[in-house]
Order: C-alpha cells, then structure tokens, then sequence
C-alpha cells in the first residue's frame, strides 16, 4: 500500500518554496535539499507502476509537473548496472537517492579545448541527495551502483525537464548532441483523489 499524501504534501511545499523563492536557486537549494530528504526517508508512497526497471534502459516517470513549468519531480528507476549517458541539464536539479545506491561520475568542458575533463566520482547511497546546475556544476554521469537489483531515485528540477533540450556529451571529444527526454510513462500519479481515505 502506497502513502501518496507524502508526494501531495511535498508538491503543495515545494510550490509553496518556490512562489516565495522565484529564481534564488541557493535558497531553492538549501530549503528544497531538506523537503526531498523528508520525502525520500519514507519508503511507502511511490505507486508501483512509477517503479518499475525496464530491462533494456532506466526509466524515467513523471510525478508532477507544476502548471508553470516551474519545477518537475521524477522518479527515475535504474535496472542493475544501468547507466546515463554524460549529459547536461541546462537547470537546477536536485537528486534525491530512495532505493539502492548510485554512481555520479562528474565533467566539465575545458575552456581551452573544449573537450570534456572528469572532476571526480562520488557514491550516493539511500538518504543521499545531490546537486546538480549550470551554476554549479551540470554534467555528469549517473549509473546503478547495483549489478543485481534495481535503484529508485527522485528528482526536483528547475522546470519540465521532460521539455527541455539538453546536450549529451561525447566523453572522448566533448562534442555535444542536442537532446530532449521526454518520459517514460503516458500518466502521472492522482495526488488530489482522497475518495478512499
């Protein structure tokens, strides 16, 4: 059984943060890190249909999408040894571990030569929530760390992420290939039914 009013109470705040925070991406940050560690403690309310691998890539599902466009949250769901390509975001993101564990390996573009330069790696087990924009930092790699089960992870992004043309990076050149994720899945959760409490 699955407790969907956490999702709903974490939209309604995190509507409610960024109506207050417009475009502080550093208060964002600092006040949005600690509502998606709330969410992500409880392990009971993501709908199974939003949680399953797919053998052949990782899934990604959205949950909601603010009627602006201000911000996304989505589940992506990594089967073992999974793996993203190295890509960019072009917005805010935060990403928040609720299953398993994941691998962030990190990049950024030399100025000089415009290939593309590692900067380090770093684990994300369960609990963890990581950071990611232009402003800070924004290619990366994300890939299960788990080669015999499936890793669960939820992301808050600065707009619909699904909607935003991005760039996948080729690790050898940095050459960069433009890009636009769409979803996995045609539906999204129903936060606002209450009819069977």
């Amino acid at each position: 059984m699955t407790s969907i009013a956490r999702l709903r109470n974490f939209v309604r705040a995190f509507t409610l943060l960024v109506d207050q925070s417009g475009n502080d991406e550093a208060r964002i940050f600092s006040h949005g890190r600690a509502l998606l560690s709330e969410l992500i403690s409880h392990d009971d309310w993501l709908p199974e249909e939003f949680a399953q691998p797919n053998p052949e890539h990782y899934q990604q599902y959205l949950l909601h999408c603010d009627p602006l466009e201000r911000f996304s949250v989505v589940s992506f769901v990594w089967g073992p040894g999974q793996t993203t390509p190295v890509h960019d975001h072009t917005v805010w993101g935060m990403v928040g571990v609720m299953r398993g564990a994941e691998t962030c390996e990190e990049f950024e573009v030399e100025f000089a030569t415009g290939r593309l330069r590692p900067t380090g790696s770093h684990q994300l087990p369960v609990g963890a929530v990581d950071l990611v924009s232009p402003r800070i930092g924004d290619i990366h790699k994300v890939s299960n760390t788990l080669s015999d089960r499936a890793s669960i992870s939820i992301h808050v992004y600065g707009a619909n992420i699904g909607a935003v043309k991005r760039h996948i990076f080729e690790p050898g050149t940095g050459s960069a290939k433009d890009f636009v994720s769409g979803y996995s899945g045609r539906v999204v959760p129903n936060l606002w039914d209450r009819s069977t409490q």
